[in-house]
């Protein structure tokens, strides 16, 4: 039973350039006639939009629904970090990025944690279209202001449009460029942005107003950079700021008392701790024997091993620390190993299935995992785009031509949707019948078995290497290099720092490394720096470096949809083509949340399906820090 999509994913107010928020849609709109109609076209002026049906908050709203309105403010949450960290520049490639380096970003629109689709007025007071949205004016509020307590103008908003299309990673500028026709300051808290015939027009809307601001001022003083490391966060109008770094072990940020936007209906109930404090570590393993000492004070785990055996120790079993599973209503990240496709060995799908067969998912939940999570099978996992079954005639028309043109194989028409090959829960060692499978299909693509390895025609070892840097993950890798061993390829593990890790991946220099595809409910141009031929070169998120015709011609048809209907046909069509290819060994995923934290916070009822908020619209209990004081647990 898969779950449906409640909501699309949360778009975060701290933009990520592959991460386009996207509005299209008229609610609770005013229509502007008489000397506002362009071109025959009457303007639409509105609060928010959404692609798809309306939104769910109108333009009076009070709070949002899933906040506490009367959550105190105050004291601190504290979680940590692994590896290093040399800069606060999320959107270069150079350096490894401090968490939650984008706290304090914000942007002219914003997204809510419980809205299937909807982008609202934030930094804007309402915003102004046409019908063929061939612009979109922002009208922007006169009280917003930097950190600083500088005041934020339209020209801080084309400054920082702007910054991005000049010096933002290469894979976000390559798919944006030519999107934008004018950027244009009308007057101090005015902004018009015109695009392009090209630019997507489900995008349109989000793409302008989904930037983070920057203060331009501040970034002309010092000289930044958004193609460089930085030693300090760009300076925004967020509520949270830096306070303290102690590089590689360190890091406070703090609540601004002087925030804009702290009565906004959209912040009531939200930024509720005074100082946000992360601990950095170099395992996850240290990391939790710290949280057992109470060295922080709040854990998502991502541990099977611990979750499943780990939670026994005195603060636990005394109360002082509660453990909970809690809803998760995303889209299910495809985490997976993935093939360096740009070296030969890896690139015939035939030796990347074989490989894929032995990786035996089900011995490892049993085993290793205690049952805890579902096998990723789809990018799209646990929701009702990911394709299933045999193509239905709408994406048979998407796909048809592909086929007709040799780019993809006709069974695609035909054949179920692929899924990852099922093997014996009670051996890690895949059976005789799975091992036979994969050599077959060695021998189909060249390589000749002998003395106990494949080997090509001049005797050159068929060898892999899969790239890792947290030892804790070598309980998963080493049976897999195992099954790997005895079907005859030469495997094995190269575990290397944080630092080499992060720069080996952004190389290429790999043969198989980990990677999470993370997508949404709603998919569109982003999918370019994930899965697109012209961001295999230099991408954060092509990692696989895929070039492929046929992949490059199924985006515009996600992109060009504009009803549900179509929008699903289209990602069913997708999703099946790279499953079809097959650069993955698909490995798991968690339909929920998994957290541990000491009993001093406070939370809604529900929690929303598209954002835990944990450090966001829970809350500190200032009674219950002080019994767990009182007791001895904390300081």
């Amino acid at each position: 039973m898969h779950r449906q999509p409640r909501a699309v994913a949360q778009a975060k107010a701290a933009y990520r350039p592959a991460a386009f928020l996207t509005a299209l849609g008229l609610s609770g709109a005013i229509v502007i006639a008489g000397a506002q109609i362009a071109r025959g076209q009457e303007i639409t002026e509105t609060h928010a939009f959404s692609n798809f049906g309306e939104v769910k908050y109108g333009p009076d709203m009070e709070h949002l629904g899933y906040v506490n309105p009367d959550a105190p403010k105050g004291g601190e949450i504290s979680i940590s970090a692994m590896g290093t960290f040399d800069s606060f520049n999320n959107y270069s490639r150079k350096g490894v990025t401090a968490a939650l380096s984008t706290i304090g970003s914000e942007s002219i629109l914003a997204s809510t944690a419980d809205d299937p689709y909807g982008l609202y007025c934030f930094m804007c007071t309402t915003m102004e279209y046409p019908q063929d949205l061939k612009y979109v004016t922002f009208n922007l509020r006169d009280d917003v202001t930097f950190a600083d307590g500088t005041p934020m103008t339209a020209a801080d908003v084309e400054f920082s449009f702007n910054l991005f299309l000049e010096q933002g990673i290469a894979e976000y500028r390559r798919i944006v460029e030519g999107f934008i026709e004018d950027v244009e300051v009308i007057d101090e808290h005015t902004i018009k942005f015109t695009f392009t015939d090209e630019a997507p027009i489900r995008e349109r809307i989000g793409f302008a107003g989904g930037t983070p601001v920057f203060s331009k001022a501040w970034f002309e003083e010092t000289g930044a950079r958004l193609d460089d490391s930085s030693e300090e966060p760009f300076m925004s109008t967020g509520a949270y700021v830096l306070e303290s770094k102690d590089f590689n072990r360190q890091i406070v940020y703090a609540r601004n008392p002087d925030y804009w936007a702290a009565d906004h209906p959209f912040q009531i109930g939200r930024n509720n701790f005074d100082r946000i404090r992360v601990e950095y570590f170099a395992d996850s393993q240290a990391a939790f024997e710290a949280f057992k000492a109470g060295a922080f004070t709040y854990r998502i785990e991502n541990s099977s091993l611990i979750w499943a055996t780990g939670y026994d120790f005195p603060n636990l079993n005394d109360g002082y620390v509660v453990k909970e599973e809690l809803p998760d209503g995303t889209v299910g990240t495809a985490q997976s190993f993935i093939f360096n496709l740009e070296r030969e060995n890896w690139q015939d799908p035939r030796v990347r299935d074989a490989i894929s067969m032995v990786f035996n998912f089900e011995w490892s939940n049993e085993a290793l995992f205690y049952g805890l999570y579902d096998r990723v099978y789809s990018f799209w996992p646990g929701t009702d785009l990911a394709a299933e079954g045999t193509p239905s005639e709408g994406e048979v028309e998407i796909l048809q031509p592909l086929v007709d043109e040799g780019l993809l194989d006709p069974s695609i028409l035909t054949e179920p949707a692929p899924l990852p090959q099922v093997n014996e829960a009670a051996q890690n060692t895949p059976s005789r019948s799975v091992r036979r499978a994969a050599g077959q299909l060695l021998e189909e693509a060249g390589w000749v078995f002998g003395d106990g390895r494949y080997r090509e025609k001049d005797g050159q070892t068929l060898t892999l290497e899969i790239l890792s840097y947290d030892p804790n993950f070598d309980r998963i890798l080493n049976p897999y290099i195992e099954n790997l061993e005895q079907l005859g390829i030469q495997a094995e593990l190269n575990r290397v720092d944080t630092a080499q890790y992060v720069e080996s991946r952004r190389a290429g220099d790999f043969d198989m490394v980990s990677h999470s595809f993370s997508m949404g409910f709603e998919p569109g141009i982003g999918l370019e720096q994930w899965f697109h031929s012209k961001t295999a070169d230099n991408s954060s998120r092509n990692l696989m470096r895929l070039r492929n015709e046929a992949v490059d011609r199924i985006i515009p048809s996600v992109v060009a949809a504009d009803t549900l209907e179509e929008l699903q046909t289209s990602v069913h069509a997708f999703d099946r083509t790279l499953r079809t290819i097959g650069f993955m060994v698909p490995q798991w995923y968690k339909p929920v949340h998994t957290v541990a934290y000491y009993d001093m916070y406070g939370k809604p009822e529900t929690i929303p399906p598209l954002d835990l908020g944990y450090l966001d619209f829970w809350w500190y209990d200032a009674d219950k820090h002080e019994a767990l004081k009182d007791a001895g647990v904390l300081r």
